[in-house]
C-alpha cells in the first residue's frame, strides 16, 4: 500500500498509538480506558477486523485509479 494513501496513514497512526499503550500499561481496566474502544476483547477483534480489510484492500488496491471516469456530477451533492 502506498505510503501516503489516507487508510494506510490512519490505521498506521492508530495502531503505533495502540501499541504503545499496549506496551506500557500492564493494567487491562486502564489501557481499557485509555484505548476507549471496549473491553481488550473487542479491540482485538477489531484489529483483527482492520487486518482483514487491509488484505482486501491490497487485493483491490483501491489507490489505482479507476479504469473509467465516473459520469459527470457522480459525486455532486445535491444534485
Amino acid at each position: 500500500m502506498p505510503t501516503d494513501y489516507a487508510y494506510r496513514k490512519f490505521t498506521e497512526n492508530t495502531i503505533s498509538e495502540r501499541a504503545a499503550l499496549v506496551k506500557n500499561e500492564s493494567n487491562v481496566a486502564e489501557l481499557e480506558k485509555k484505548i476507549n474502544g471496549g473491553q481488550i476483547e473487542e479491540v482485538i477483534s477489531q484489529a483483527e477486523n482492520e487486518l482483514n480489510l487491509s488484505r482486501k484492500i491490497l487485493e483491490w488496491k483501491s489507490w489505482e485509479p479507476l479504469v473509467t471516469h465516473p459520469p459527470p456530477n457522480q459525486w455532486k451533492w445535491p444534485l
